[in-house]
């Protein structure tokens, strides 16, 4: 889930996790003048772009956050489809995002604050030099992974109408039960959602998510409208019946679409990140399942979701990085096991509730995900080498 109201309670500790997962000023991924890369500044009210118009083929942009929030910046399309992204740049922090275009027209989105379609910038992949082929088994792991993504798609679908049919029957306890089981394979595959740009607002905003001027009574859809109905008011009426049905007809929109995704390996390694920086953000805070308390199911499935990227991926980055795929395994291996420690029945998706873990606990659970989620930033410039 993309957009992010932080509340009092809560802006401390994820500005923390923000600069440990995004990296600090003096500490940056993002590279200098004279590097070939693209430099975007980002403000509360402007994107400044150093060029717009550059040759096709892999394309560094170096972030700047200079404003006071934090923001997004992301390449798109001209029809506001999603090529990459890059998420949660904290204030005062630089990034690199790596990406792979072909000829044609974009525009370069900074989003202050993660919310609306910001300042934008057209650009241009020109022609020119044919780029280098690319690895085969580059293209075989962008192969693979549409074939996962469609895969969880297909598989969340009738495990989302086992919890819209509970909500349509007015059965709260079934509907309590079905809820974080049918939400894993949106949340392992979350950035391929994302980059159609309007089904992602429609089932998995939070109410804080929602842009300015809609109405929670009326705008607001999806699984966390229904999460709020379920545990926090405890009943079901006509209109969570209604919303069920929607959210039926709004994932069967994904599950269509999925296999229509623009992917490329660049966007399968920042995705990987961006399931981080989701962990990081949302599920480490609490903030995601904020009324269910279900966030380690999710935690969990993004987790394996910018696992499965990264095996896809390996073969490759390893020959060009051998010791940051030799970190990320470590990194990979120790997540894996410390979240194991809150899996109440490993033979299923059943983990504590979230409201349960203590502070301390919670620190660690966040001290692992900034470890892997460091290394995990290089991982688009070590495919591209």
């Amino acid at each position: 889930m993309r957009a992010v109201r932080l509340t009092v309670a809560t802006a401390v500790a994820t500005v923390a996790a923000l600069t440990a997962v995004t990296g600090c000023t003096e500490k940056s991924d993002a590279k200098g003048e004279g590097s070939g890369a693209i430099k975007v500044t980002a403000t509360d009210e402007s994107c400044k772009v150093s060029a717009t118009s550059f040759p096709a083929g892999h394309v560094e942009l170096a972030v700047e956050n200079k404003g006071s929030r934090v923001t997004e910046v992301e390449i798109l399309f001209p029809d506001d489809r999603i090529v990459s992204e890059r998420e949660n740049i904290g204030p005062g922090t630089k990034h690199t995002l790596t990406a792979e275009v072909k000829t044609g027209d974009y525009r370069i989105a900074c989003i202050p604050g993660m919310k609306g379609k910001g300042f934008r910038k057209d650009v241009k992949a020109t022609g020119g030099k044919a780029p280098a082929k690319r690895d085969p088994r580059l293209d075989k792991a962008v192969a693979a992974y549409r074939q996962y993504a469609q895969a969880q798609a297909d598989e969340t679908l009738p495990k989302v109408k086992t919890f819209t049919d509970a909500v349509r029957e007015g059965d709260v306890d079934a509907a309590k039960k079905a809820y974080a089981t049918s939400r894993i394979g949106w949340e392992r595959t979350e950035p391929v959602a994302e980059s159609f740009g309007n089904i992602d607002p429609k089932v998995d905003v939070r109410e804080d998510g929602l842009e300015d001027g809609q109405d929670p009574k009326t705008d607001w859809t999806g699984w966390h409208r229904l999460e709020k109905a379920l545990w926090k008011d405890g009943k079901i009426g006509s209109r969570e019946k209604e919303l069920a049905t929607l959210l039926d007809k709004d994932l069967k929109d994904w599950q269509q679409r999925v296999g229509k995704a623009e992917i490329t390996p660049t966007s399968m390694a920042n995705g990987a990140k961006e399931l981080l920086d989701e962990v990081a953000t949302g599920k480490v805070t609490g903030e995601e399942e904020r009324y269910s308390h279900t966030d380690l199911v999710d935690f969990k499935a993004n987790v394996e979701g910018a696992e499965q990227a990264y095996d896809l991926l390996k073969p490759v980055a390893s020959e060009n990085d051998a010791a940051l795929t030799k970190e990320l395994d470590r990194q990979f291996a120790a997540l894996d096991t410390l979240l194991d420690k809150y899996r109440t029945d490993k033979k299923s998706y059943d983990f504590t509730a979230y409201d349960k873990v203590a502070k301390a606990d919670r620190k660690e659970l966040s001290d692992a995900v900034n470890a892997l989620a460091e290394p995990l930033s290089k991982l688009a410039a070590a495919v591209v080498k």
